[in-house]
């Protein structure tokens, strides 16, 4: 980055970083839970601890970060340490964040046709806030923002292509009423990414 750019984008200072990491893993935990109270699945790493809550005795605090092991090797070899290590403490942050902010919601079940909307734009949000402070929830959000940097393909798109397959598996446990309100929900989640997270954007 050359002195002009450094001047109208300015790196994160560690305070922007902290204060921008909690407001990611905030608006990521809370969009998880308004899901989870919906019985709704999303994807990515989200989306893979939201069905195993679905179908084992493992709650979606518990997944997230057990899931997330080997996408996190995966991002130390090749999104560098930084990046690696504020993704793996989003990861228990997170964990810890759903844990917490499940009960809170102080609602025995949300309405998918809520649910939907609400749980899956702020879990896009939550995403897009960690990928600008260069972190990332882990999971197939890692992979995805690695196949950006380098190939130029969408972070978004790439990640429709990956939650096709989530999807597939899921068709297998939830009913078609909870699959198809996850796929819009999984639609707005990504359309958030697709539209804002752009090359050249937004720097620091």
């Amino acid at each position: 980055m050359n002195c002009d750019n450094a001047a109208l984008y300015p790196r994160h200072s560690a305070v922007d970083d902290a204060y921008g990491l909690f407001t990611g893993i905030a608006l990521a935990a809370t969009g998880i839970a308004i899901l989870g109270k919906a019985g709704l699945i999303t994807g990515g790493i989200a989306g893979m601890a939201l069905l195993g809550s679905f179908v084992s005795p493992y709650p979606t605090s518990v997944l997230v970060p057990a899931i997330n092991i080997p996408f996190l090797l995966f991002a130390l070899f090749t999104m560098g340490r930084n990046f690696t290590l504020k993704s793996v403490l989003v990861s228990f942050a997170l964990g810890a964040g759903v844990k917490l902010i499940t009960p809170a919601l102080n609602a025995s079940g949300i309405d998918p046709a809520l649910g939907w909307v609400v749980g899956g734009t702020l879990l896009g949000m939550g995403i897009l806030c960690l990928a600008r402070h260069n972190a990332s929830m882990g999971g197939t959000g890692s992979v995805t923002l690695w196949i950006q940097k380098h190939f130029g393909i969408n972070a978004g798109l790439a990640q429709l292509a990956c939650d096709c397959i989530l999807f597939i598996v899921a068709a297998f446990y939830l009913p078609a009423e909870k699959m198809a309100w996850s796929l819009i929900g999984t639609v707005a989640m990504n359309l958030v990414l697709i539209r804002w997270h752009k090359p050249g954007r937004y720097r620091g």
